[in-house]
């Protein structure tokens, strides 16, 4: 007859069975290190790759919100530059068969006053000149004149206007300055 006990124990074949099978789980939740730092560098170069097609899709938005900018820019000032086109074209017209000079001119001051107005919209201001002293930054010399009724360095004449935009020097004044007269 069996002893209770005997019947109670487990055999050693279901006991190695249940080994086998506990070894099976724990190396199934074991993770090949190998594997797993393969599989971060996976997750890596996918980030990167995304951040890298990111980075260009923002440099290509960025490129075309600039050259839209400058686009409209454009478009601005030369919308107030054409009515000025369109006057000089009829002073131009109206100057061809007129017979008084004075209207020819009067018509061309008015067409040149609509483009200082249209300029002066923009922004753009003239550099003063006349009777100022001499400043490198904003006027270009081109001849000095000795004279007794200016004082040396003083611009005596203008030759071209000088422009500035707000702050920045768009093109500098041309002008003749005064230095002393020769002694003799």
């Amino acid at each position: 007859m069996m002893d209770h006990a005997e019947t109670d124990r487990p055999d050693e074949d279901e006991m190695d069975q249940e080994a086998t099978e506990t070894e099976a789980e724990v190396e199934e939740t074991e993770v090949d290190p190998l594997e797993e730092a393969r599989a971060e560098a996976a997750r890596y170069k996918d980030q990167l790759l995304r951040t890298a097609a990111d980075l260009e899709n923002y440099r290509k938005r960025a490129r075309r919100d600039v050259e839209d900018a400058a686009r409209r820019a454009k478009e601005d000032v030369l919308g107030q530059v054409l009515p000025i086109i369109d006057n000089l074209e009829r002073a131009v017209q109206a100057a061809e068969g007129a017979q008084d000079v004075a209207a020819v001119v009067q018509g061309v001051e008015m067409v040149l006053a609509s483009f200082q107005d249209a300029a002066e919209g923009m922004g753009l201001e003239r550099v003063a000149t006349t009777g100022e002293r001499f400043d490198p930054n904003v006027h270009d010399a081109i001849q000095q004149l000795p004279s007794a009724d200016h004082e040396p360095g003083t611009i005596m004449a203008e030759v071209a206007s000088g422009w500035k935009l707000g702050p920045k020097l768009i093109r500098p004044a041309m002008v003749v300055v005064a230095k002393p007269p020769a002694e003799s």
